[in-house]
């Protein structure tokens, strides 16, 4: 007897779906996303205008997206993920559906019904698909975990809300958690 198969969706499965439903495809699998909280938008917005600020000060060739924002991160077309953040240097990358390919940075802030998401999951495609810099941001811990993925074993640091982060990506780029009041 043969097995039951799960359902295999694809980018265009990934597409088709109604613009109110937040969700994201790994490998072949949709995952619902609940709405984030109040607290969740406050950080997503702190962070991406400090980066936006950076970035408009001349200071890199970046672009930064808050989701949702659709990345496709392999060449198949059974993953595309909505990252919290995602900065994007290489401007080829960008499409009008959003970026094809791995984005330099990655933030992704942790939502309390399911945390191995961004921890594990997210951690592994992320690390696969070529992505540089990845933090995660636990507002429960008031946490945030630095990996830099470009190195042969990538290095992970930890750092409180009361940190500053120096950020991979850029040689000059400190982001002061304490004076974002997160």
């Amino acid at each position: 007897m043969a097995l039951a198969r799960p359902n295999i969706f694809t980018e265009e499965d990934y597409y088709r779906l109604p613009e109110n439903v937040r969700a994201e495809l790994i490998d072949g699998q949709i995952y619902l996303q609940a709405a984030p909280s109040r607290e969740h938008q406050r950080i997503l917005m702190e962070l991406a205008g400090t980066i936006r600020d950076y970035i408009r000060a001349g200071k890199g060739p970046c672009e930064v997206y808050p989701a949702p924002f659709a990345v496709k991160l392999f060449k198949d077309d059974k993953t595309v993920v909505e990252p919290d953040i995602s900065v994007i240097c290489d401007p080829n990358k960008l499409t009008d559906r959003g970026c094809t390919g791995a984005p330099d940075w990655i933030i992704e802030i942790v939502s309390p019904g399911n945390p191995g998401h961004d921890y594990v999951r997210k951690l592994n495609l992320y690390l696969d698909a070529g992505v540089r810099e990845y933090w995660i941001v636990d507002p429960i811990k008031r946490t945030v975990v630095v990996y830099h993925l470009t190195e042969p074993d990538f290095e992970m640091d930890t750092y409180t809300f009361q940190d500053e982060i120096k950020v991979g990506i850029y040689d000059d780029l400190r982001i002061d958690l304490k004076e974002l009041a997160l």
